[in-house]
């Protein structure tokens, strides 16, 4: 998880790879030596952007493997650009943006055998759940909870985002849940910084 005095940084890292990204049409990827120590381990995040409460879009990691500073400039700009569901962003949207950073816990096997049995393990308010069903996949954030209070609320989500009915439990289901940390703030607070980034 991101220490409380790297929160301000982290998000500066977002909004400077979605705006070098809007504004030259070039990926950008912080220097790991210029990351802190803590944005310097192996990390892996979702990056969920949202213009006055409308999502924006999100895009993640679910496995740890680059440093977490550049999974997090990674995932923004793929989040503002590459999320197929949803148009990019435009200037526009730059000043009302709000981001929102989940650095994920390590994924851990959630072994129950029915969806009732489901409903009852998942802890509300704490865990993501990842789901895999053949070729079907899909996951939930624990912030996602805020929107869905009840177990059954989150799951049936869970489940229609795989494409699968809910109550539905198909022969060789897998499941693994997550706790994630969360920073979040407006991006406006930090577009100066990314006006002024040496792009050389």
């Amino acid at each position: 998880m991101i220490p409380a005095e790297h929160h301000d940084e982290t998000l500066a890292l977002a909004v400077t790879s979605v705006v070098v990204r809007l504004r030259t049409g070039s990926p950008w990827s912080p220097a790991e030596a210029s990351l802190p120590e803590p944005l310097r381990s192996p990390g892996a995040t979702f990056v969920t952007l949202r213009r006055d409460g409308a999502l924006l879009g999100c895009i993640g990691t679910l496995v740890p493997r680059d440093p977490l500073g550049v999974d997090v400039a990674r995932n923004a700009a793929a989040a503002a650009f590459d999320d197929p569901r949803l148009p990019a962003v435009v200037e526009a949207d730059l000043q009302a943006m709000h981001v929102h950073v989940s650095v994920l816990g390590p994924l851990e096997p959630l072994v129950v055998h029915g969806w009732d049995e489901l409903l009852a393990a998942v802890r509300p308010g704490v865990d993501g759940l990842l789901v895999e069903a053949a070729w079907l996949r899909a996951t939930l954030l624990p912030s996602v909870w805020s929107d869905r209070a009840e177990p059954v609320g989150f799951v049936s989500a869970l489940w229609l985002k795989a494409g699968l009915r809910p109550g539905e439990w198909p022969a060789g289901l897998r499941l693994h849940r997550y706790v994630a940390g969360e920073v979040s703030g407006p991006a406006a607070r930090h577009l100066d910084r990314a006006g002024r980034l040496d792009l050389a």
